[in-house]
């Protein structure tokens, strides 16, 4: 299996066989980051769609999960935290 630096955590480790996800942002991903980040990333876009009532066929819903995956995984731009105070509203 072959392996690459992740640009998320910064290790080499076990790269992906093919993308995990569609377009340029997953061949990114298949470049740049390892299964091991892919899955916290996983975790934290459950957390997310959860926490602010997400519905992913929603394209703004879409962006901002597409944003913040940027940002988890490759450290382009501000991530959004879970802000409790702010549970069922976004502001795309």
């Amino acid at each position: 299996m072959a392996t690459i630096k992740c640009t998320c955590c910064g290790e080499s480790r076990d790269a992906f066989e093919r993308a995990p996800f569609p377009g340029a942002i997953g061949a990114q991903v298949l470049a740049e980051t390892c299964r091991d980040c892919w899955g916290l990333w996983l975790k934290q876009q459950t957390m997310l769609i959860n926490h602010y009532g997400l519905n992913v066929m929603d394209p703004q819903a879409r962006e901002f999960l597409t944003r913040n995956m940027r940002a988890f995984l490759f450290k382009a731009g501000a991530a959004d935290s879970v802000d409790v105070s702010r549970q069922g509203t976004i502001n795309y």
